[in-house]
């Protein structure tokens, strides 16, 4: 016997597919809905961008429109809905053309898109992927990956480890990235004093770990480490894939 589905979960699969073919749920008693839930979610994007997703609850968000956070659960659900909408609305992709060129360059442009949004919205990274939304946006990003190792014919076995890999490291730099940018002029300058007082300390430093401390940067600038790490990254794994 079938069994019915779960309203909320219908509810919110609505909401995340609104612009792509579903309807809102409207409720069928009480006033009349007066809030757009764009701009609920373009607020509670607002504020995590500001202040962090820690911000961000359905209270701190009704506030800005005069409302309680009960008046906001009509428009949303809860506030796990509330983050996975978010989440999704805030994951837009950009448009950008193929190089067309190589399997690296088309790899590399998809994930260099990917990370410009982890930089602009970057409490994306700190939700885990436990929590993806299934949204049309996030959906969007997976399916044009997945087209860049079609069009390279790609084996379908070695799709799965190169998307797990791709997003991981995209994720991980743009993470790194965000914070590098965080950072003050103190902060790194009391990092430097570590490593100053480390190697007076540990004076056979070297010694102990001969690899770590004779590995080459990548870049002579340390702010930019992420995103040539996230280039060359991506280069070793379309090697792999070219060779595999």
């Amino acid at each position: 016997m079938m069994t019915n589905p779960n309203r909320d979960a219908d509810a919110h699969v609505r909401r995340l597919w609104r612009h792509r073919g579903t309807t809102l749920p409207t409720p069928r008693r009480g006033p009349r809905q007066q809030l757009d839930l764009d701009d609920i979610l373009d607020t509670g994007i607002a504020i995590a961008d500001a202040e962090g997703l820690a911000a961000v609850s359905t209270r701190a968000v009704a506030a800005a429109f005069g409302k309680s956070a009960m008046a906001l659960y009509p428009y949303v659900g809860t506030k796990e809905n509330l983050l996975s909408l978010m989440q999704d609305q805030a994951s837009a992709m950009p448009a950008w053309e193929d190089p067309g060129t190589t399997l690296a360059e088309a790899l590399s442009a998809w994930a260099l898109a990917l990370h410009g949004v982890y930089l602009a919205h970057p409490w994306l990274t700190e939700r885990p992927w436990s929590q993806a939304t299934q949204g049309p946006h996030e959906q969007d990003w997976m399916e044009r990956l997945l087209r860049i190792l079609e069009d390279w014919a790609v084996a379908p076995r070695a799709r799965p480890p190169a998307v797990t890999m791709l997003y991981a490291t995209v994720r991980a730099t743009a993470g790194t990235d965000a914070a590098y940018r965080r950072m003050s002029g103190d902060g790194a300058g009391e990092w430097l004093e570590v490593a100053r007082a480390t190697r007076q300390r540990i004076p056979d430093l070297a010694d102990r770990y001969p690899l770590s401390t004779s590995l080459a940067p990548l870049t002579p600038q340390w702010q930019d480490a992420p995103r040539a790490a996230l280039i060359a990254g991506v280069h070793l794994v379309a090697r792999a894939l070219a060779t595999g």
